[in-house]
């Protein structure tokens, strides 16, 4: 049965990438074609209107489009990576669009009944069978429940999930095969690539994941009448199929039909952005594609997000460095600017850190003259992501979601209301983040945690020794190290020789204080060794805590 299972799904594989395949040759067929002034002779005249010479990143997007759902995911993605293409490719590719020709409706209310188990009119009152919009994932309608409320139904495509796990399959391939042939693509981490956008697709094909952010979305936000997050109906929610709230109210693309509407563009613009930045700064977790699509504007200026699919988490590393990174633009500090960049990429050691500060102080001196209020913080943000491009610092895919949302919210906050700017608004958080840091409670946490490590540390030391001792003897110790960089290997060895001494000095005192204590309590040189020994612990213990090397 396992053979059979093998055989059959090795054959799909073989007739996707078939199918890929001569997508490719038809269009590089065209390409050849227009491309000659022999064969142009050949082939049947056009009009003038016909005719449409595409340059190669339109050939590109238009052979995505026609490739399907996995391929223009993976597109929309490309578009937000400066440091994979070029920005003359992340234009077009810009243009993909996830709409797709709606599947027939026998089938969405087939899958309905197959998932839930039940007739259409045993759920809903009223069901309207002409699709609200359909995308390449699913599609939606709109319908009211028995009970009374209108809701939406978002129906999964039949058997999307298989064909894009078929593409995956091939998109890891041909990415494993193009590093083995072209060894520099290994700095662009493009197999890292494709398998970050396959988990982050194959979530956006489970539905409970979705229904799970929308959940979130709402304790997050509860009591802010600012805002508000579609209601979830599980009982008829499944993997396949999501019912949730219809919401009634104005996409925010106009200020004069806003107005027209009752509602206040300058009101929903400054909450608005400021809903996506609590998002961001306060829980970490938020909408990753916040445009005018995706959010519609209620009674009373109320702000409602729909399509929960791609959504993105910050580590507190990421915040951390958002923080520093605004308060560093708002003192235009470009050695804290620089400190931060470095950090968010994960490296101990940079050695062209000068030439990075340097570039950033004529960065920050070109915006210096600008009130803080009017900078375009969004721009800041990308104009720093150039940098660690250029200087091949590698970036966490979160910041750039992140540097795609704030672009995206200023975008639609400055329609709305030209003289709103984010940096205001992002100051008081990233102080708030700041403090919480710094917090006493946090800070003794920290320290009991490092006491606790070097104590176990030690206590494994003899036995560790023993074993190495023992792999001597027995002539199985084997040492392997790799170094690219003789420097940072020298400061690696002076800096773990440093820390090791001071552990072992320290630990030594604490154990000889705690001894004479404990033995002579009444004895005061024991006392003062102590509490002497205790704040040095302390000392060192916040000064490696808080630095940034």
């Amino acid at each position: 049965m396992f053979g059979i299972r093998r055989i059959y799904v090795g054959y799909l594989q073989f007739r996707r990438a078939l199918q890929i395949i001569l997508v490719l040759i038809k269009h590089a067929m065209r390409s050849w074609v227009n491309s000659s002034h022999f064969l142009r002779k050949f082939r049947r005249r056009k009009t003038e209107t016909q005719r449409q010479v595409y340059s190669t990143p339109e050939r590109i997007r238009i052979t995505i489009e026609e490739l399907g759902p996995t391929y223009i995911k993976f597109g929309q993605i490309l578009a937000d990576r400066p440091d994979v293409i070029t920005e003359r490719f992340r234009n077009e590719l810009k243009k993909l669009q996830s709409g797709a020709q709606p599947f027939d409706n026998d089938v969405a209310i087939g899958m309905i009944r197959h998932e839930l188990g039940l007739e259409i009119d045993e759920i809903f009152s009223e069901f309207d069978y002409k699709c609200l919009a359909s995308a390449s994932i699913g599609q939606v309608y709109k319908a009211r429940l028995k009970t009374g409320e209108q809701v939406v139904v978002k129906i999964q495509r039949p058997n999307i999930e298989n064909r894009i796990k078929l593409d995956l399959y091939l998109m890891r391939y041909l990415a494993k095969r193009a590093i083995k042939s072209y060894p520099d693509l290994a700095v662009l981490n493009v197999d890292g690539l494709v398998d970050e956008f396959g988990q982050s697709i194959l979530k956006e094909l489970d539905y409970y994941n979705e229904a799970s952010n929308m959940l979130r979305f709402n304790e997050m936000f509860k009591g802010d009448e600012r805002i508000h997050i579609p209601v979830v109906h599980m009982e008829y929610t499944t993997k396949r199929i999501l019912v949730m709230e219809f919401i009634d109210g104005v996409t925010p693309d106009s200020p004069a039909e806003l107005r027209k509407n009752g509602l206040d563009p300058h009101n929903i613009a400054q909450n608005g952005a400021d809903i996506i930045l609590k998002m961001v700064l306060e829980h970490g977790f938020f909408h990753a594609d916040p445009h005018p699509g995706n959010i519609f504007i209620m009674k009373n200026n109320v702000v409602s997000f729909i399509d929960f699919g791609m959504v993105a988490t910050l580590k507190p590393s990421h915040l951390h460095f958002l923080a520093s990174f605004a308060l560093s633009t708002y003192r235009n500090d470009p050695k804290a600017l620089a400190k931060a960049l470095i950090a968010v990429a994960e490296i101990k050691f940079f050695k062209e850190t000068d030439n990075l500060e340097f570039e950033l102080d004529q960065l920050l001196k070109s915006y210096s003259y600008l009130p803080f209020d009017k900078l375009d913080f969004s721009k800041i943000i990308q104009d720093c992501i150039n940098l660690m491009i250029k200087y091949k610092l590698q970036i966490p895919s979160s910041i750039y979601m992140l540097a795609k949302t704030l672009a995206t919210i200023q975008k639609f906050a400055g329609d709305l209301h030209p003289d709103l700017n984010l940096g205001p608004i992002i100051l008081p958080y990233a102080r708030k983040l700041l403090m919480k840091r710094f917090d006493p409670r946090k800070i003794v946490s920290n320290v009991y945690d490092t006491i606790t490590q070097y104590v176990n540390m030690i206590g494994e030391l003899p036995s560790q020794i023993n074993e190495v001792m023992y792999n001597m003897k027995q002539g199985k110790l084997n040492i392997e190290m790799n170094f690219n960089e003789q420097e940072s290997f020298g400061k690696v060895v002076r800096h773990f020789g440093q820390r090791l001494a001071i552990a072992i000095l320290l630990t030594c005192l604490a154990a000889i204080s705690t001894t004479l204590l404990i033995l002579r309590p009444d004895f005061i040189v024991g006392q003062y060794a102590f509490g002497i020994t205790i704040s040095l612990m302390f000392f060192v213990l916040i000064k490696y805590l808080f630095s940034f090397k």
